[in-house]
């Protein structure tokens, strides 16, 4: 095994043992095959228990930057509300990116640790996609958007058309360019910035269909939905090599002289 998979496997006791043993009275079968779905992409961090992709449980959050200390007693938390051990996890989901450095750097993690931990199939998916799979009922190109910095930002397209399909992969731009692009109406959803969301009604009025905050938050739920469908297509990840898709390197701190 490489050095990576040896420092994942070992810190995936921790994660493990963290998790704690079946909750007293416990009666679940440890074989009824659950699946974990993982997000801390953003400040809102959201976790799923489900059955093929049907979900039993949810718990959705903000965390801001406190993914460290609040993931692992949240999961042991839904684990225990659902009468469940880890050991009843058969697989794992988890929202790989873009998003914050931080909160995918501990949701990767944990992910990881604990597919090592119980030797069980591990699945990322893109963050944008899990943002935009809600709306795929209405049809239309559907845009998620995330703030990127530096005046850009981080988005895709993605539709329902005989199939769920992406159209544009992720990739970091302009709101100019995002707006240039743009010839047919179109849902916009994610975490927008209020300034973009002026830009965008602005510049494409009618062509720029944007739900309310509520309804763009991000669920666990649909990791959970577009993980199943991977996972049903034979389609995993490698523990030890899949990491967080940032689009932009990591911010490198210099030292002041």
């Amino acid at each position: 095994m490489s050095p990576t998979g040896n420092h994942s496997a070992s810190s995936s006791s921790r994660y493990y043992q963290a998790l704690g043993r079946r909750p007293a009275g416990d009666v679940s079968d440890d074989s009824c095959s659950i699946e974990l779905s993982i997000d801390t992409s953003t400040d809102f961090s959201s976790i799923a228990l489900s059955q093929q992709g049907r979900t039993l449980a949810e718990l959705t959050w903000y965390s801001r930057q406190s993914h460290t200390v609040e993931l692992v007693p949240n999961i042991k938390e839904l684990l225990n509300r659902s009468r469940l051990s880890p050991r009843s996890l058969s697989v794992i989901f988890v929202a790989k990116g873009p998003g914050s450095f931080n909160g995918l750097r501990v949701g990767m993690s944990i992910a990881k640790g604990l597919a090592f931990a119980l030797n069980i199939p591990l699945v990322g998916v893109s963050t944008l996609e899990i943002e935009a799979y809600p709306f795929a009922f209405t049809g239309l190109p559907v845009c998620p958007i995330h703030n990127a910095g530096r005046g850009e930002i981080a988005t895709a397209v993605y539709r329902q058309n005989g199939g769920w399909q992406c159209l544009i992969e992720e990739h970091i731009t302009t709101v100019d360019a995002l707006c240039q692009r743009t010839r047919d109406r179109t849902l916009f959803c994610g975490e927008i910035p209020a300034p973009v969301i002026e830009q965008l009604q602005q510049r494409l009025g009618e062509f720029a269909m944007i739900p309310g905050a509520e309804a763009r938050l991000r669920h666990a739920s649909y990791l959970a939905a577009l993980g199943w469908q991977r996972l049903s297509q034979g389609k995993q990840d490698n523990p030890a090599a899949l990491q967080p898709l940032y689009l932009r390197p990591p911010p490198i701190t210099q030292r002041k002289k």
